[in-house]
């Protein structure tokens, strides 16, 4: 039995790629003859015209069979099934994305189900964090009940990432090259303005890390695993005139949308580079500011604007400004 059924499947191929036995049959028919007329293949498989031409036009339609006028002409098999083939795969592949789809709809959905179980559990904890120590440690002592931790953070200011990178970038640089954090950060570009702060950058993505630098970032926060969110005391002010001061908040639906909200920072972000200065005064070109502007947008001299201009037409390969643009933004970085 099993040796009829493997002769039946290499005798009809096509059968297996969504043709009828009546559109193979003829098919074949269609190979031996190369070009015929309606009446010679309605002779050749023994059926009436009119059946021969409805599985003629659904051959048509695949592209295995072309029509000259009143004569029909086989294409060559590896031409027909390579067609047939693309199109199972384009149809398996938007089958497969469809899939995702769903499977991340569950995963937002999971979401609301949580929140209203914390809702109806009373279970939505607050934790106060009392100074950048306390914050920091925490985070590693987290990280460290369910290794490797995924961590996504905003970084909106330089003095924030310089405090970070002065007392505990290297714990958590050593922290993501023994596997127990997974960081990728979004920070803005004027906090990554300073040769140190950049070198620190440069050892987090050695370590691993992912790193994106923005214009400007809404407001300092992370999410660490799918259970903890860090928020500052008051949105979109910077944690130093907090004295640090935030909180830790252990509720899904809060890491979901700073989760969220991350991931289109970061879809927005440019890496970050040695010529990150020079990406800076593109981004303000882009929305229309001339150089005297960039000049006194940045703090600097209208001759260094034009010199990280030069610098951007560098690293992009471009030939002039508008070049520079345009390639910066093909590569997603505006």
């Amino acid at each position: 039995m099993s040796t009829t059924r493997n002769a039946a499947s290499r005798a009809d191929p096509f059968e297996s790629l969504g043709l009828s036995p009546d559109q193979a049959a003829l098919y074949t028919a269609m190979l031996r003859l190369h070009r015929a007329t309606l009446t010679e293949l309605a002779e050749a498989v023994d059926r009436p015209a009119e059946d021969v031409l409805d599985a003629l036009d659904g051959l048509v339609r695949l592209g295995a069979v072309n029509r000259r006028r009143e004569e029909f002409l086989a294409r060559h098999p590896a031409a027909a099934i390579g067609r047939l083939v693309a199109e199972r795969l384009d149809r398996m592949a938007r089958e497969t994305r469809q899939i995702d789809e769903v499977l991340a709809a569950a995963g937002r959905l999971a979401h609301h189900y949580d929140a209203g179980r914390d809702w109806r559990s009373g279970r939505f904890s607050v934790e106060p964090v009392s100074g950048a120590d306390e914050l920091c440690e925490s985070v590693i002592g987290l990280a460290l009940q369910a290794p490797p931790a995924e961590l996504v953070m905003a970084v909106p200011d330089r003095r924030t990432m310089a405090r970070f990178a002065d007392g505990y970038g290297g714990q958590w640089i050593q922290a993501a090259e023994d596997g127990i954090l997974r960081p990728r950060m979004v920070v803005a570009l004027d906090a990554v303005s300073e040769p140190a702060l950049r070198e620190v950058c440069a050892r987090f993505s050695a370590a691993g890390a992912g790193l994106r630098a923005l214009d400007t970032v809404p407001s300092w926060f992370f999410a660490l695993g799918d259970g903890t969110a860090g928020l500052p005391a008051e949105w979109g002010v910077p944690l130093p005139e907090h004295s640090y001061n935030c909180y830790l908040v252990h509720a899904p639906v809060a890491v979901g949308a700073l989760r969220a909200l991350f991931e289109e920072l970061w879809a927005r972000a440019a890496p970050i580079s040695p010529h990150t200065n020079a990406l800076q005064v593109l981004r303000l070109a882009a929305h229309g500011l001339s150089d005297d502007a960039i000049a006194r947008h940045l703090g600097v001299s209208v001759r260094t604007v034009r010199a990280r201009f030069a610098e951007a037409m560098s690293e992009l390969g471009a030939q002039s400004r508008f070049h520079a643009g345009v390639e910066a933004a093909r590569r997603g970085w505006l």
